[in-house]
């Protein structure tokens, strides 16, 4: 309703068509004739014009109970109760603006509602305070039940259940429990004897207690409650002062209270629409507690039908719910056998699937054996009368009493465990779960035989390995692998007696990994203990040995070693640079041999000088053919890693000790493999002093040198700046790849950034970083042109438009505009005749070329994360430039009518404010160069595949799972869009092919193919000639850093 009053007055006055000048007035809409019910809508569903999407309102708003019209209406001399409204429905959407579930709270203005709030007084001083300082907080069924307990109606959502146990105890579910007793949802459902879930499970309540007293006590409250729900409800007169509500959702309806309308306020699950009716408006007395009131008869007929269909459907659902199979094994087709229970005919012949109420009692549950006993066994019904007629019938078929037994199957076969006692229990609360096995029998033997039950004596099967005999009654060699059953509380030496052999050694097979297999002996004293004290299982291996034999296949160390095993070898390599009758051998070995004795032997099958037993070491080499760290002697194949099968390098030298480090080092980043050098100091040493001895090894001199540690990628990393910290502190390992770089380090907190000046001349250009000097060559006008080079064909026709200025050292505390400022004293600079620091775009250098983009003038380098090896590239502008973080600098060129070229390139700032989506792209292009957007198409150019890829013009898709329309963004694969990015367009009105790509285009990708082929003729032919290359080795290559599974986050440094 629009009825709040607006003013007119100061700048805004009202023209009086009466007096015909400006006055003062006020303008407001008033009701004349009030209606018997109000609808409002809360308008939650709205359009955001911004991001071009709908949105559901979620804030907070609050409405009465009750409400006055009288200020909003034209007539206000009436009675107060005439403009008195009471809120009697509220419907409630749960969800978002693209889909959700409508329910409705509704008044019970007549009195239908025949249930009220009930109240558990069974234990009334259950509170959780006093759990607190009990055992019993860890018991998550009694914290439950405390907590529905305290709810008026004993019923509550799941999800609310979580939220109030952590409101009560201070911790949620998942913290507390869900470890050992999983999610919340999953534990209600397993203990379905306490807790009672909703069909769709999206609410639980307590059940009733099923014990005999319970039932007694419910029986005795049948009249009382009978007599509540036939009489008038109470407390009619009153209802106006406590109303009853109902929650209706689809088919589940259950009271709620006044006070919960308060949590519909706001948020996802909220009011939507309001409606109110007159308070002095009055249903007739016939209207109460009548639900057929002024109903049509072929609706109640409809509505009778639909409840009796209703009633069967819920008993059916019932009994789903309740029922489970039983699978009943009946003692006389079972025999005893090898330490189990074995069924005489089949498994199948021997089974019978029984599916009953887990609601019924055990007793209940012997009575239905007894009638399906009747059936199996084909008895006539008895002639005499009386209700044990037939139970002492089939007793006297049984001979003995019947007792049931939960059984399990194991490998062995068929154990009997918990005997069931109880009749007037539950199968609930005996714990009998659904699929459960049931043994009928007279509890003592089967078919003769004494069973032993209980889970103490289960059976285990065993692999039992033993010596053969002869006829002669000689032990042979050959071992006989044959399954035996022992019960798990039978003592071991009780192997013996099973096998006839009076005395011996047993041994336990303690597998640790694939391949090996470690036997331990069983000491004497140990016979004694049981086969579960010694940690057997189902499955595990003992073998039986002769003490008197001689030929003991045990080492010293304990362990046995199957004959059957195949003997593994390592490959050694004589690298010694010495004379030998043989280049390389193989040496057998095992992972627990010692690499020292690898090395004597590979010396004494190579037929080297004695000397190098001494003064030699043995080291990895690795698949593209380099030499790896040396192997400490010390080691065993296990603890060095080292596969079997795998090469290994005999060299002079003696490896690195434990307080060593085996490091290896270049000079420059750019390290070739083969040209690394290796050095051995203490891990004690500091920085300062290893700079020292790698400068003095390579043949270098001076101060200028730092180093930096190689990274993951086979990449200069970050510097080694703690000069006096030792390199143990740093956490360098034996391995590692150390690079003596050129130049001084800056100051802490100080950068060393490389200034170029960067001209763009068109899109197809690569530049060029400082450290590749050695690779160009000045020109007129002091711009660096690349040289042909013949591992990058890329650049041999590429003029490069980046000249190196120098290098300014600043503080990380300084702004972008204090860094060209300082550039702009660089003596290189004074050619260039900028006005103003602001005149200046500034970008980084990557991959040789400008990369991201440097914003905000005023923002310290520190922001921007700069590192130690930025570069910094700084190109001339005609104006002045304000980029805010939403906007994104574009190369933009025109495609030349009928040639396959492009016009010089445009810059376009591209405002992404409404999002990274093609169609607002191509509205900006087009608005740009003053075309139709029907009329052009774009594409971005690649410049490493030498490609166009078309950006199309269409802006949605849509998603199979949620079946919603999802946004594109050209941030995403495959466009990647960013800063500096060159975009291709096409004039439709004057060219109308698909062909994005250029002349140069076709040429460098054809260079990129001659390129390829190259390499690869130029590796085979490496091949042919290194005939001394290790068996599967490749061709050496620029070593690659093992593969990891890595999640990088990028940020955005706007």
């Amino acid at each position: 309703m629009y009825v709040e009053e607006e003013v007119f007055d100061s700048d805004n006055l009202y023209h009086c068509g009466t007096c015909d000048r400006l006055v003062k007035a006020a303008k407001s809409a008033k009701l004349r004739k009030l209606p018997p019910f109000l609808t409002f809508s809360l308008l939650r569903f709205n359009f955001d014009f911004v991001k071009c999407e709908r949105y559901k309102e979620t804030s907070c708003y609050t409405f009465p109970l009750r409400i006055n019209l009288k200020p909003f209406c034209e007539q206000s001399e009436l009675d107060d109760l005439e403009y008195m409204y009471d809120l009697f429905s509220v419907i409630i959407h749960k969800g978002g603006c693209y889909g959700g579930h409508y329910h409705v709270y509704i008044k019970d203005v007549d009195h239908l509602g025949n249930w009220q709030f009930q109240e558990d007084k069974s234990n009334p001083d259950v509170n959780l305070e006093d759990l607190r300082n009990e055992e019993e907080l860890d018991d998550p069924l009694m914290i439950l039940k405390a907590v529905l307990l305290q709810e008026e109606s004993n019923l509550i959502p799941v999800d609310q259940l979580g939220q109030k146990l952590l409101k009560k105890i201070g911790i949620s579910w998942n913290k507390k429990y869900r470890k050992q007793y999983g999610p919340l949802r999953k534990f209600l459902q397993l203990h379905s004897q306490i807790f009672l879930l909703s069909s769709d499970d999206s609410t639980v309540s307590l059940l009733k207690d099923c014990s005999l007293q319970a039932e007694s006590d419910i029986r005795g409250n049948d009249q009382q409650l009978l007599k509540t729900l036939t009489s008038e409800p109470p407390g009619l007169n009153d209802r106006p002062f406590c109303p009853h509500w109902f929650d209706i959702n689809d088919s589940r309806v259950q009271p709620i209270k006044e006070k919960d309308i308060e949590q519909q306020f706001q948020g996802k699950e909220s009011a939507y629409m309001l409606f109110y009716r007159k308070s002095q408006l009055q249903r007739p007395p016939e209207a109460r507690a009548n639900p057929r009131y002024r109903v049509p008869c072929h609706l109640l007929n409809e509505m009778d039908a639909a409840n009796i269909e209703l009633h069967i459907k819920r008993a059916e659902c019932d009994s789903t719910n309740n029922n489970f199979e039983l699978h009943l094994h009946l003692s006389p087709h079972y025999h005893f056998f090898n330490g189990a229970l074995h069924p005489v005919v089949s498994q199948t012949e021997s089974m019978w699937d029984l599916t009953f109420d887990k609601r019924k009692t055990l007793g209940d549950l012997r009575q239905s054996i007894f009638q399906l006993l009747r059936k199996i066994l084909h008895l006539p019904l008895p002639k005499r009368d009386g209700p044990d007629a037939l139970p002492s019938l089939l007793l006297e078929f049984w001979e003995g009493d019947m007792v049931l037994s939960v059984a399990k199957f194991v490998p062995a076969g068929l154990h009997v465990y918990q005997t069931l006692d109880g009749d007037h229990l539950t199968l609930c609360e005996i714990e009998i779960a659904d699929g459960e096995d049931i043994f009928v029998w007279n509890g003592v033997e089967v078919g003769g035989i004494q069973i032993p039950a209980g889970s103490d004596c289960e059976p285990l099967l065993l692999n039992v390995l033993h010596p053969a005999t002869s006829n002669e009654e000689e032990e042979c060699q050959q071992l006989i692998d044959s399954p035996h059953v022992f019960p798990s509380n039978a003592e071991i030496g009780s192997v013996f007696t099973a096998f006839a052999i009076p005395d011996g050694v047993i041994l336990v097979n303690k597998t640790e990994s694939v391949g090996e297999e470690s036997w331990i002996t069983i000491p004497k004293e140990d016979l004694k203990k049981t086969f579960r004290e010694q940690g057997l299982r189902n499955g595990s291996s003992i073998l039986i040995q002769d003490s008197n034999d001689g030929n003991s296949l045990l080492t010293k160390q304990g362990k046995w070693i199957t004959s059957v095993n195949e003997i593994d070898w390592l490959q050694v390599k004589n690298l010694c640079q010495l004379d030998a009758e043989e280049e390389q051998v193989k040496i057998s070995a095992t992972l627990n041999t010692v690499v020292f004795d690898i090395r004597i032997k590979a010396v004494k099958e190579l037929k080297l000088m004695k000397e190098l037993a001494e003064d030699s070491c043995l080291r990895p080499i690795d698949r593209n053919g380099k030499l790896l760290c040396p192997v400490p002697d010390n080691y065993t194949l296990k603890e060095a890693e080292l596969k079997m099968g795998s090469s290994l390098g005999l060299c002079p030298g003696k490896a690195p000790t434990s307080s060593q480090l085996f490091l290896f080092f270049a000079v420059g980043s750019d390290v070739q493999p083969g040209t690394e050098m290796e050095i051995i100091v203490e891990e004690t040493i500091s920085v300062r002093d290893c700079l020292k001895v790698m400068l003095e090894k390579s043949g270098l001199s001076g101060d200028a040198w730092h180093l930096r540690k190689m990274d993951w990628c086979y990449e200069a990393g970050e510097a080694l700046r703690e000069e006096d910290a030792a390199l143990k502190e740093l956490m360098l390992c034996s391995g590692d790849t150390l690079l003596l770089i050129e130049g001084k380090l800056p100051p802490l907190g100080f950068l060393k950034v490389p200034i170029w000046w960067y001209q763009p001349r068109g899109p197809l250009h690569r530049w060029k970083s400082h450290q590749d000097q050695t690779d160009c060559t000045f020109s007129q006008g002091g711009v660096w042109r690349a040289d042909s080079i013949q591992d990058a064909p890329s650049d041999a026709h590429t003029e490069v438009s980046l000249r190196y200025l120098g290098d300014v050292e600043i503080s990380e505390d300084a702004t972008l505009g204090e860094l060209k400022s300082q550039a702009m004293t660089l003596p290189s600079f004074s050619e260039f005749s900028i006005p103003s620091p602001a005149f200046l775009r500034a970008w980084t250098v990557e991959s040789k070329r400008p990369g991201r983009l440097l914003r905000a003038h005023y923002q310290q380098l520190r922001e921007y994360k700069l590192g130690q090896r930025t570069e910094i590239c700084l190109e001339p502008l005609q104006k002045e430039e304000n980029l805010g973080p939403q906007h994104v600098l574009l190369r933009t060129q025109m495609r030349l009518p009928g040639k396959r070229a492009y016009a010089l390139p445009v810059d376009l700032v591209w405002d992404t404010a409404r999002g990274w989506t093609a169609g607002s792209l191509r509205h900006r292009v087009a608005d740009f160069y003053s075309l139709p957007v029907e009329k052009i198409e774009i594409a971005k150019y690649l410049p490493e595949k030498f490609e166009w890829l078309p950006i199309p013009s269409w802006n949605q898709q849509i998603t199979k799972r949620k079946k919603k329309k999802k946004q594109d963004n050209l941030q995403g694969a495959p466009y990647h869009l960013k800063d500096g990015d060159t975009i291709g367009i096409k004039n439709l009105l004057v060219e109308d092919d698909d062909d994005f790509s250029t002349v140069r285009d076709d040429i460098g990708r054809e260079k990129q193919k001659e390129f390829a082929l190259g390499k690869k003729k130029s590796q085979e032919a490496l091949r042919v000639r290194s005939g001394d290359v290790p068996s599967g080795a490749e061709t050496p290559a620029r070593p690659r850093g093992p593969e990891a599974s890595l999640s990088i986050h990028v940020g955005s440094f706007r």
